[in-house]
């Protein structure tokens, strides 16, 4: 058995670059996006090749097998195993050099493939290959699976796009693989000399034959191409350390077509039909996986078809063309980037929207790319989709059925033993159907575990027993990857979920989506990674932590593989107590970003509240949780007692804030906010609204930012929601014993009901939630209920002017509060001020502004709310620009939390800051939260405005 310590030591003497045998490391490397899980002993980031030689050698001398991995994405189980993982990202991820004229990349095998392309684009250069994880996914990955894309059908596979490659083998040697026989191991030239006869007849000619090795590019007649023939050996033959790429000319324009059909078959059937025009991509997918109201033509299936030119009329019509010679029941054409993007984004997020079945039950991988030849793909779908019944399976095909590659996730029963015999059947009987149509297992993403058993079926005995002695010839000691593609582990084995408790785990949220099962939740991440990427665009916010640091820890993968662990109690084994899994979740700003950006709707910001309620359950907390968690007790007895003015007095003098700060937990680089001098529930009954009048009743809500440190926001809502005609009152502050009384006046009239009322405010607990203070948030949010149900009674909408709030109100809330039907009441009354302004007063003509605006939609608007309706009330009021995505860095507590500080001003540099500063000299910058006003002035030295206070602003104007 070996010595772990022996090991890691050995490797730290021998490497330059960082070695982690600890918890974490290992905890977020024991799967990839397949179903499989495999424990590592460590992990090593090596710096360079020597690096690599170098730990290949301390682990050949301990006999320890070694997984190279990229991204962490592959679907068959290849980027796990039980040794040494080898991760490329943080270190070999360079782009080394890019010719032009030659039109060729050399590139390290952690570059992710979005920096490749960023990097050709202004040469008017691209790498073909695209996979739709392309912004995470490696290009070292890439060439270990022989990566496809939607663009293979114009520029093939990575293999067709690889020219020399530069490995290492398990045992030292150093070669340059390419063409006639160039970097061969010695004997495999000989081996293939004895065997021309079966790699002439002995493979499928298809456009995607992934499977098995590829063996027959050695054959004369395609050069001998050693490079080639390494290309979708999933890392068991040799360790990839540079590679020479081959890029391509794109298109300078391009239109496209979106082909709608009755069904899945005709859309399958006639995808052959398009390739003679030599489209760019053929992509299909149906209505299953289309979420509601997207921007489709009318159909059961579409066919996604790319067409290119030197000029957008040029690419539009041979769009154009590509429709007319199509049977369709509608098209669309589209020629404008950005809503091409948004219709493309459908088709890539597919991968992770598979995984969910419409009625919310689980879907899995394991047969995710199998291809036929093109022609027959529709007659192969109509069999497979007979398979599947005859199974009692479900499942929703998608993929590029230009190439006759089908991807599927299926609703496997891999959680019991007769759910996993069931799985090994399908998987067995599937095969020989792929075979029979002259097909390969795997179109795409490698064999892996899923398949790799399965290769007889498909090439037959004495193929696969070649493809062991080419294994032999490359890594005689069998240390690369083993158990994939030759002498496999079994597909049934080391499947992610028999590590997983099987009795439900006591929480306190209700998880509705998951049934209420927190392992459940957990199992959501698949592993696709779209957390991963370094960069976003348009509204989009996940993982603002994982863009900072870099980090796999402080992505949403990696915590939710942490959680992960910490349920299965093999690495992680000191559960809801684990300081591994809380230094993890620590950076996590509970921006809520995953829940709309992640695919599969990973809610990490509940999985973050919900490990704290239990970490800290009976313990004493972090101090920012008491000073920043409890902020709403306080502030209101700053308010009560009058003391905010002294409270600010005292903050000013640096000394004693410091001293604040430091028994606070607060960061020392922030400033302590001031209090307002007159809250705005005392502005309100000092103004003596009046409840009365014909306009539609609004109960706008008092939140704390908005009662205690920006009562103005509160002032100018009021303002312009009586100028459209509303009446606004605010909640009851009483509860009586009878439970009725008029909404309105925030008061009792009766001196006997002051004597038997509860006294009260509402609140949305969400300081307590964002701490884990879940106990507590049961108590507020139960009293908020009490006080609201004379609001609750009535049809009144809840205005909310903080984001955050209203996001907590409408879904932490019911969730956490899944026993007590009337939060589920109160979330569905919640309404952002733009939406009351047009569903309440849709007549209502905004006053005109008429200057352009910048500022960033608030992350948990993006994430919960929706910002359409204040898109349109800015269009309306003149506002123009668009306001940009991603995260504050505020986020509430966490960038005032000390430790935070530096992840926190990352954030905001990453968008936020930028657009401000690079926007025109007359832009109103708008900032709904308070945070984000917060974060604009702290660190940009900005005053930013509620769209309230910037439209109040104009009425004041109006004449």
């Amino acid at each position: 058995m070996t010595d772990q310590r022996e090991l890691a030591a050995a490797l730290r003497a021998a490497v330059r670059g960082e070695v982690d045998f600890g918890v974490t490391a290992r905890a977020l490397t024991t799967m990839d996006a397949s179903n499989y899980r495999r424990v590592p002993l460590g992990v090593c980031a090596p710096r360079d090749a020597d690096d690599v030689a170098a730990a290949l050698a301390v682990c050949r001398e301990h006999g320890v097998p070694v997984v190279p991995r990229g991204g962490g994405t592959s679907i068959a189980g290849q980027a796990t195993g039980t040794g040494v993982v080898l991760d490329f990202t943080r270190h070999m991820n360079r782009l080394l050099s890019l010719d032009p004229e030659a039109g060729t990349a050399v590139v390290q095998p952690g570059l992710v493939l979005d920096r490749l392309q960023e990097a050709a684009a202004p040469h008017g250069l691209r790498f073909g290959p695209d996979p739709s994880t392309h912004s995470r996914c490696t290009l070292g990955g890439m060439i270990g699976n022989n990566s496809c894309g939607s663009h293979s059908v114009a520029w093939g596979t990575t293999a067709d796009n690889v020219r020399t490659l530069s490995v290492i083998t398990a045992r030292g040697a150093r070669l340059r693989p390419g063409p006639g026989w160039a970097g061969a191991p010695e004997g495999l030239r000989p081996l293939v000399d004895g065997e021309l006869a079966r790699l002439r007849t002995g493979f499928p000619d298809l456009p995607r034959r992934i499977s098995g090795y590829a063996v027959d590019a050695l054959l004369p007649e395609h050069r001998a191409d050693v490079a080639r023939s390494l290309c979708g050996s999933e890392g068991t033959l040799a360790v990839l350390t540079e590679a020479e790429l081959t890029l391509v000319r794109a298109p300078r324009a391009r239109a496209l077509a979106v082909l709608a059909y009755a069904d899945e078959s005709g859309a399958a059937q006639a995808a052959a039909g398009l390739l003679p025009y030599r489209p760019l991509t053929v992509e299909g997918m149906a209505a299953d996986l289309v979420p509601s109201g997207a921007d489709l033509p009318r159909g059961g299936a579409w066919l996604f078809v790319e067409a290119g030119g030197d000029t957008e009329a040029e690419a539009r019509a041979a769009a154009e063309t590509i429709v007319r010679a199509a049977d369709v029941v509608d098209a669309l054409v589209v020629t404008d980037p950005a809503r091409q993007r948004a219709l493309w984004r459908i088709r890539e997020d597919a991968s992770g929207t598979a995984t969910r079945m419409p009625d919310g039950s689980e879907a899995w991988p394991g047969w995710e790319d199998c291809a036929v030849p093109p022609a027959r793909l529709g007659a192969y779908l109509r069999d497979f989709r007979a398979l599947l019944a005859e199974h009692g399976l479900r499942g929703t095909p998608y993929g590029h059925f230009g190439d006759g590659c089908i991807h599927v996730r299926i609703d496997f029963d891999l959680l019991t033993g007769p759910g996993v015999a069931r799985f090994r059947r399908f998987s067995e009987e599937l095969a020989d159907l792929v075979v029979a149509h002259g097909g390969s297992l795997s179109g795409e993403h490698g064999d892996g575990q899923a398949r790799a058993e399965l290769l007889p079926r498909m090439y037959g005995a004495e193929t696969v027993a070649l493809f062991e002695r080419v294994k032999g010839v490359w890594d005689p000691d069998g240390l690369l990857n083993p158990g994939m593609l030759v002498r496999p582990a079994p597909l049934d084995a080391d499947l992610r979920f028999s590590a997983l408790p099987r009795e439900p785990v006591d929480v306190a949220f209700g998880y509705p989506a998951d049934a209420g099962d927190f392992s459940a939740a957990v199992r959501r991440c698949v592993g696709v990674a779209k957390c991963r990427t370094t960069s976003v665009s348009g509204s989009a916010v996940m993982c603002p932590s994982y863009r900072a640091t870099g980090e796999e820890e402080h992505s949403t993968r990696g915590r939710a593989r942490l959680l992960h662990e910490m349920l299965a109690g093999e690495v992680v084994t000191d559960g809801w107590r684990s300081t591994e899994v809380r230094d993890a979740l620590d950076l996590c700003l509970s921006c809520k970003g995953c829940r709309s950006d992640c695919p599969v709707g990973v809610d990490m910001a509940t999985y973050k509240a919900e490990f704290l309620h239990h970490h800290y359950a009976g313990r004493r907390r972090p101090a920012a949780h008491y000073a920043m968690g409890w902020l709403p007790v306080w502030l209101r007895w700053a308010a009560r007692t009058r003391t905010a003015g002294a409270a600010n007095a005292l903050a000013s003098v640096r000394p004693l804030a410091g001293l604040a700060k430091r028994l606070g937990g607060i960061a020392a680089e922030r400033e302590i906010p001031r209090l307002a001098g007159e809250p705005f529930s005392r502005w309100w009954r000092r103004r003596r609204p009046s409840a009365t009048g014909e306009g539609r009743l609004v109960v706008l809500w008092p939140d704390t930012f908005t009662e205690h440190l920006s009562p103005s926001v509160g002032r100018a809502a009021v303002r312009v929601l009586e100028a459209a005609g509303l009446r606004v009152a605010l909640p009851p502050t009483l509860r009586l014993p009878s439970g009725g009384r008029r909404v309105g006046d925030a008061r009792s009239r009766s001196p006997l009901s002051l004597l038997t009322a509860r006294r009260g405010r509402v609140c949305c607990g969400l300081t307590y939630l964002s701490t884990g203070q879940l106990d507590r948030a049961r108590t507020v949010l139960g009293r908020t209920l009490d006080l609201l149900e004379p609001v609750l009674a009535t049809d009144a909408p809840l205005v909310v002017l903080e984001p955050s709030c209203a996001a907590a109100l409408r879904t932490d809330a019911p969730e956490l509060l899944h026993d007590d039907p009337r939060a589920a009441r109160l979330a569905s009354r919640v309404l952002t001020f733009a939406e009351t302004l047009e569903t309440y007063a849709p007549d209502w003509t905004p006053p005109a502004v008429n200057r352009p605006v910048t500022g960033q939609t608030h992350c948990h608007q993006h994430a919960v709310l929706g910002d359409a309706p204040d898109r349109r009330l800015r269009e309306a009021a003149g506002l123009t620009g668009e306001l940009t995505g991603g995260c504050c860095g505020l986020a509430g507590d966490f960038g005032f939390e000390r430790g935070h500080y530096e992840v926190s001003r990352a954030c905001a540099e990453e968008r936020l800051l930028p657009a401000v500063r690079e926007a025109p000299q007359d832009a109103v910058v708008q900032a709904d939260g308070f945070s984000c006003r917060t974060q604009l002035e702290q660190l940009g030295g900005v005053r930013g405005r509620h769209l309230a206070e910037i439209l109040a602003e104009a009425l004041d104007r109006r004449p």
